[in-house]
Formats: C-alpha cells, structure tokens, sequence
C-alpha cells in the first residue's frame, strides 16, 4: 500500500527536510502515547522519473525533520540508476523495515546530500498500517 508519496522534489539544493512525506495524506493518528496512535511498517521506498540524469545526487529520508541521520528510514543513497526520463530505484529500508508511530511523526522527511542542478524526482514509499 502507497503510505506517503511526492512528486517533482528538488535536488537542485542540499538540506534538511527539503521535502515532508505526509504519511496517509497526513492522516496517520497521533495519540498521546505510541500505545494508543496508529503507526506504520515502511517496507519499500522507490525513487522515479527523474528530470534528467541525476545519478549523482544523494538523499537520505528520516522520520524527523532536524537531519538526525539516527532517525532515518532510508539511509544516504546515492541514485545512480537514475540517468534518464523512466527509470527507477527501489532503494534500501533501514534495517530490513521501519516502524514509525503517529507518536513520534507523522511525515517522513527527504534530506538532499548531494544536490544536482535543475533535478527532480518522484518518491513512493509502501507500508503497511498496524495497531499494535
């Protein structure tokens, strides 16, 4: 299931939290505890349809908006299948699957490492919704 998605997100520039991943259209709960607020399991993040070659460039996405590389859902990955209009990269979960609460957050956030000029692509990333 497409948990969060964005599409057209900039590399032309690095920093935190460039882009925000609304989980569920910002429809994740947010109890007052992790115990009584929805939460979901990331299982894929796919990258797609680059503006152009942006092989170079390097993103990370954190469940926070501060950088806090601790806190990330997929660590720095540098999209070097990403050379042309139509392909794609399914890139690396950390930790096999991540869990994020409603608790603790509700987007997830795109971090740009190594920006590429006039670039853009889209992010998909799929879960599943749990109650624990």
């Amino acid at each position: 299931y497409a948990i969060a998605s964005a599409t057209a997100v900039s590399l032309a520039a690095t920093g935190n939290a460039v882009v925000a991943l609304p989980i569920l259209s910002g429809g994740l709960t947010a109890g007052n505890s992790v115990a009584t607020s929805g939460a979901v399991i990331v299982r894929r993040v796919t990258i797609q349809n680059p503006s152009g070659n942006v092989g170079t460039g390097n993103i990370t996405i954190l469940s926070s908006s501060d950088g806090n590389t601790s806190n990330a859902v997929v660590a720095a990955v540098t999209l070097s299948s990403l050379t042309g209009t139509g392909t794609f990269q399914d890139v690396a979960v950390s930790g096999g699957n991540v869990i994020v609460s409603g608790y603790n957050s509700q987007a997830l956030f795109v971090k740009v490492n190594t920006a590429v000029a006039n670039a853009a692509v889209n992010i998909s990333v799929f879960g599943d919704v749990v109650s624990f």
